[in-house]
């Protein structure tokens, strides 16, 4: 669905939102100050493999090519992905394509966990967390404030917060074609894929709903 929904495009945007965090890679996160032959500890610690935390990412597309991402341009065979949803069909899912080529090999670098963003399970420790990834799923959050607010507690100092998510577009031609699509097509598309029209109206309602790009980032 998500291929028909947009024409292959949402494989693009994932591709280019992992390539932009380059995980695995060594500094984490990069100094101001000078090389020195003698590191700090802080520098020291960023030689370590990474914790990564994907939100609302049952399926394990983000996961999968965070770990792909790691592993083929950065060398990097121990860095880990918590990949975390708060329904667990969603992980089910994933789990059972971690279980199949190509990735059955990242078994032991994947943790699942059935989780509420805005709750996230003390078993995830504060300041424990190198990478937060949400994507396409911060909208749906009752509260995407609190969501933000656990993110942070998780998150160790320095850690990124990544957020790949629809929102508005600004040219209005563009905007036009945008939403003939969304409210024509993909309810239609959704009915006779899926038998089910009403979730994805809702999908392309709750889109429409969502803050602008200047509203969320401020």
């Amino acid at each position: 669905m998500n291929d028909l929904m947009s024409l292959g495009i949402h494989r693009l945007w994932k591709d280019h939102f992992v390539r932009s965090l380059n995980p695995g890679s060594k500094p984490l996160f990069p100094s101001s100050a000078s090389s020195s032959t003698h590191p700090s500890k802080n520098e020291e610690r960023r030689t370590e493999p990474w914790t990564m935390l994907d939100i609302a990412g049952g399926t394990g597309d983000i996961a999968f090519r965070l770990l792909d991402h790691a592993t083929l341009l950065n060398n990097d065979h121990t860095s880990r992905v918590i990949v975390s949803d708060i329904n667990p069909a969603m992980l089910s899912a994933g789990r059972l394509r971690a279980q199949q080529p190509p990735y059955a090999h990242y078994d032991s670098r994947l943790e699942w966990l059935t989780a509420n963003a805005e709750a996230i399970p003390e078993s995830i420790h504060d300041n424990s967390i190198d990478l937060y990834t949400v994507a396409f799923g911060i909208r749906n959050f009752t509260s995407p404030e609190q969501a933000l607010k656990e993110a942070y507690r998780v998150l160790k100092p320095g850690g990124v917060f990544a957020c790949l998510e629809f929102s508005k577009v600004e040219n209005r031609v563009l905007e036009w074609g945008y939403k003939r699509w969304s409210f024509g097509a993909i309810p239609v598309i959704g009915q006779l894929v899926a038998g089910d029209r009403d979730s994805y109206q809702y999908l392309v309602e709750s889109i429409e709903r969502w803050k602008g790009q200047r509203e969320w980032r401020d």
